[in-house]
């Protein structure tokens, strides 16, 4: 079998760096996207050679369309081919506000990254997957989009961030809807409370709902737990689904008495 291509956007570190080594360890290679953190890029680079895997490292910002098309352009120059699109990259607001003061520039902010850059990357990469499909370079690509159980659980005080990861739901709906009939299928992820450099400031708070029963799996999650079910989908190991979303979430969407 030919090698396989992922591209994992905000790859350095948390739960893209997870996606990143769990696919690695499968023998894809895995083009590493980062914004900012150039360090911690070229360590999860490294952490993917080491678990069997080729990488390769972009830095974009995926809410600007300049750095999407050079991101979208990069498997290809480097491998040939894209059979896997991993839309990880995401923000929470620079700063938590009450629903009543969020600002405009944080709104824009977040959906630029959250939502805008990640729908606009995909009808990109969509046209790409298209093309190898048609010249028989590539056989049933899909796409993965991580959203958050904020798409249905409102935090008001980083209302901005609730908005995108719902609309990461829809997007996931749109795409998949679309592009069935190329035989690209589009799944959802949505983490619950994972153990990432985001969530670190609020572990405290964590610890001790996750331990009054916030969650029947009483745990916190991996980046690991995200990794292998983003496996799962690009292994091919649901063909007759689409759309669908996979809670990796210890349980929390359950509705408990």
């Amino acid at each position: 079998m030919r090698e396989r291509v992922a591209l994992v956007t905000g790859a350095s570190r948390g739960i893209g760096r997870g996606i990143a080594l769990a696919l690695a360890a499968q023998g894809w290679a895995v083009v590493i996207n980062y914004r900012g953190q150039a360090d911690a890029a070229q360590a999860t680079a490294q952490a993917v050679t080491a678990a069997g895997g080729r990488a390769l490292v972009v830095q974009a910002d995926i809410g600007q369309a300049a750095d999407r098309a050079r991101l979208a352009a990069a498997p290809l120059a480097e491998f040939g081919r894209l059979d896997l699109l991993v839309n990880n990259a995401g923000m929470a607001p620079r700063r938590r506000m009450d629903l009543l003061e969020t600002t405009e520039a944080s709104y824009d902010e977040v959906m630029a990254v959250n939502l805008k850059g990640p729908f606009f990357l995909t009808q990109q990469v969509a046209k790409t997957l298209i093309e190898l499909i048609e010249a028989g370079k590539v056989a049933r690509p899909s796409i993965v989009n991580i959203g958050s159980m904020s798409a249905y659980t409102s935090s008001t005080n980083r209302g901005e961030y609730c908005l995108s990861k719902a609309g990461v739901g829809m997007m996931t709906a749109l795409f998949a809807d679309r592009l069935a009939e190329f035989g690209i299928n589009v799944y959802e992820v949505r983490p619950g409370i994972i153990a990432t450099d985001m969530t670190s400031a609020v572990k405290e708070r964590y610890d001790r709902l996750i331990g009054e029963g916030l969650t029947p799996i009483r745990r916190w999650g991996e980046a690991d737990d995200v990794g292998r079910a983003v496996v799962a989908l690009a292994e091919g190991y649901f063909p007759f689904s689409t759309g669908e979303v996979i809670n990796v979430d210890g349980g929390f969407h359950l509705r408990r008495l």
